[in-house]
C-alpha cells in the first residue's frame, strides 16, 4: 500500500473513532459500534503486519488513540445485569408481573383467584346458592363440585382436576338436575320439602337415595303445578318448591273435613285463629298456617303439610302473641276486634301494631281481668271473640292518643342488630338452616331480626325483593349500617363503613367483608329496618 493511500486511510479510521467517541459523550452507544471498533482495530493490526518499524513508529500516535478508545469504548458498552427477574429493560423501570400458576387440582384448602371463576360457574349451574364468589375452596364448595361429578358420571371426590374442569367450563355443561338413581344430600333436602307439601306419605321416605317414589312425587308436584313432566328436579322445579305460588298435594284452601276443624281447634287454643272453627280451610285458617309457619320457624306457604300438622298438635308449638311491630293480617283483625269492642278507632286498623294499638290492648285487658302485657295471645283472643265483655271506662278515648299506629318501633338500635350478627361471625353456613350455630344467608338475616324481636317471618331472597313494610332503599350509595341489603340470590346486612354480614355460601360461613362491586352490580334493593 502506498504512504499516501495508507495516510488516507489512518485519517478514516480517525474520524470513526472520533464519532464513535462522540456518541459516548451523548451516552448513545450501541453494541454494533463498538463490534465495529474491534473490527477496525483488527484491521489496523492486519495492515501493519509485515511492515517495517519506521512506518509503524510513523504512526504511533494515531494507533494509540485508536486502541485507548476502543478500550473505553468496550468497557462502557458492557450490558448491565438485569435489576429482576423478568426485567430484561432495567432503564425503562418495566415490571412484568406474573400470576401464581394455578395448581393443577382444585381442592378443599387450596386459595387461588381462579376458584373464584369456578365458584360463579357453580353458581351459574344450579350448584350453589349465588353469593360473591372467593379465592377459596371451601366445603360447600367441595359439595357443589361432588354434586357436578355426580351428574356427569365423575368420580364424586370433589377435586376439580383435568377431568371436571373442562365439563365444568364448557359452554354447553349440565345444570343441576336431581333425579333417578342419584344419593346425596341435596335429594334429601328435596324428599323432606316433597314430604312437607304432601307429595311423599312418610318420613320415612326421606333417605337421600333418588328412588321411584321420589320420582313419582316429582312427577305429580310437576303435573299439579304445570310443570314439564320428567320426574327430575332442575332449576324450574327446584325454584317453585320454595315459593309462595306451589300448590300441595295436602289439605289446602276450600277443603273441608274433620281433619280441618282439628286443626282449627288446635290453631285457635293458641292464638292463631281469631274466628270459630268451623272444619273450612277458609282465608283466615290459611292465614292462621301462615302466622304459625313463621313463629314456628317453618316454610311459610299457608298449606298444612305433615311437618306443619305435626308441630301444631306437638306440645312443643310455640303460641301466638302480637306485640308491638308485627304487620300482617292477623294485625287487622286484632284492631278491628279492638274497634268493635270501643277501645280503637276503626281508622287505625291498618294492619301495623303500633302504640297506639298496644295502648288500646292493655286498656282492654286491664279492664277484662286480663295481663295487661300488650301481647295479643290465646287468652285475649278468646275474650275478645266472647260475648260478655267490659267495654272501655268513661273518659276512654278509643285509642286517639299514645302514638302512631305505623311506621317502625323496635326494641334495641341499629348497634345491637349489628353487634348480634357479628356474634355469629364464624358460624358454619348449611343449606336452609336458620340458627341457632349455623345459616343460609336469608336464615341468618331471619335469625338476627328475630333476636332484635322485630315479627318478621322466614322469607327467601327473592322474598325480600318486596317484604312490604320497611323504608325502600333504591339507591346503592344510600345504604345504611343495619340495611338489609338485597341483591340477585343473595340477602345480607349492611353493617356500615362499606361493610357487609352475610352467611357466604362461598366461605362457607358467616363473614363481614367489604360490600365489593359484586354486590353494587347485582344490587336489586335495600330494606331500611330502624
Amino acid at each position: 500500500m502506498s504512504k499516501k493511500k495508507k495516510n488516507e486511510f489512518l485519517r478514516s479510521v480517525k474520524d470513526k473513532v472520533e464519532a464513535i467517541q462522540d456518541m459516548d459523550r451523548s451516552k448513545k452507544l450501541m453494541a454494533g459500534g463498538v463490534i465495529g471498533v474491534v473490527a477496525i482495530a483488527a484491521i489496523i493490526g492486519v495492515s501493519s503486519t509485515g511492515k517495517s518499524a519506521r512506518s509503524v513508529a510513523t504512526n504511533t500516535s494515531i494507533s494509540s488513540e485508536v486502541e485507548t478508545t476502543t478500550v473505553e469504548q468496550v468497557a462502557a458498552a458492557q450490558v448491565m445485569p438485569m435489576e429482576k427477574a423478568g426485567n430484561e429493560f432495567p432503564s425503562l423501570d418495566i415490571t412484568v408481573e406474573t400470576e401464581e400458576p394455578r395448581p393443577e387440582l382444585l381442592e378443599e384448602g387450596v386459595q387461588h383467584s381462579y376458584i373464584a371463576k369456578v365458584q360463579e360457574r357453580l353458581m351459574q349451574l344450579g350448584f350453589m346458592d349465588n353469593d360473591e364468589p372467593t379465592d377459596y375452596f371451601g366445603h360447600v364448595t367441595k359439595s357443589a363440585v361432588m354434586i357436578f361429578q355426580r351428574q356427569n358420571g365423575l368420580a364424586q371426590d370433589g377435586i376439580i382436576g383435568p377431568s371436571t374442569l373442562p365439563l365444568l367450563m364448557d359452554a354447553n355443561a349440565k345444570h343441576y338436575a336431581a333425579k333417578l338413581g342419584d344419593v346425596g344430600e341435596d335429594v334429601k333436602r328435596i324428599q323432606h320439602r316433597l314430604y312437607e307439601l304432601g307429595y311423599l306419605a312418610s318420613a320415612e321416605m326421606i333417605t337421600g337415595n333418588y328412588d321411584e317414589k321420589t320420582q313419582e312425587a316429582a312427577l305429580k308436584l310437576q303435573k299439579v303445578n304445570s310443570l314439564s313432566e320428567d320426574g327430575k328436579v332442575g332449576s324450574e322445579t327446584m325454584n317453585l318448591l320454595y315459593s309462595d305460588a306451589i300448590k300441595a298435594n295436602t289439605l289446602s284452601l276450600g277443603e273441608h273435613s274433620e281433619v280441618v276443624q282439628a286443626i282449627q281447634n288446635r290453631l285457635f287454643e293458641l292464638g292463631y285463629l281469631t274466628t270459630s272453627p268451623d272444619g273450612t280451610y277458609g282465608n283466615d285458617t290459611e292465614l292462621a298456617v301462615r302466622l304459625f309457619q313463621s313463629k314456628n320457624d317453618l316454610v311459610v306457604d299457608g298449606y298444612l303439610g305433615p311437618s306443619t300438622r305435626a308441630i301444631i298438635l306437638s306440645s312443643e308449638a310455640k303460641a301466638n302473641g302480637l306485640s308491638l311491630g308485627d304487620q300482617n293480617e292477623q294485625v287487622t283483625r286484632l284492631q278491628n276486634l279492638l274497634a268493635k269492642a270501643g277501645y280503637l278507632n276503626e281508622d287505625n286498623a291498618t294492619g301495623y301494631f303500633g302504640e297506639i294499638t298496644e295502648n288500646a290492648l292493655k286498656r282492654f285487658q286491664s279492664n277484662n281481668g286480663l295481663s295487661a302485657d300488650g301481647r295479643a295471645g290465646a287468652q285475649t283472643f278468646a275474650k275478645l271473640n266472647s260475648g260478655g265483655i267490659n267495654g272501655p271506662s268513661r273518659g276512654d278515648s278509643g285509642g286517639s292518643s299514645g302514638g302512631s299506629s305505623s311506621g317502625g318501633s323496635y326494641s334495641g338500635s341499629v348497634g345491637n342488630m349489628i353487634s348480634i350478627a357479628s356474634s355469629k361471625i364464624g358460624s358454619p353456613y348449611v343449606w336452609g338452616a336458620k340458627g341457632s350455630d349455623s345459616f343460609d344467608c336469608s336464615g341468618f338475616v331471619y335469625w338476627v331480626l328475630k333476636q332484635m324481636g322485630v315479627g318478621q317471618s322466614y322469607l327467601t331472597s327473592s322474598g325480600w325483593r318486596n317484604p312490604g313494610r320497611y323504608t325502600r332503599i333504591s339507591s346503592f350509595s344510600d345504604i345504611q349500617a343495619g340495611d338489609i341489603v338485597v341483591v340477585s340470590g343473595h340477602v345480607g346486612i349492611a353493617a356500615g363503613g362499606g361493610e357487609v354480614i352475610d352467611a357466604s355460601s362461598s366461605r362457607g360461613r358467616v363473614k363481614r367483608s367489604s360490600m365489593s362491586g359484586w354486590w353494587r352490580n347485582n344490587f336489586i334493593v335495600a330494606w331500611r329496618i330502624f
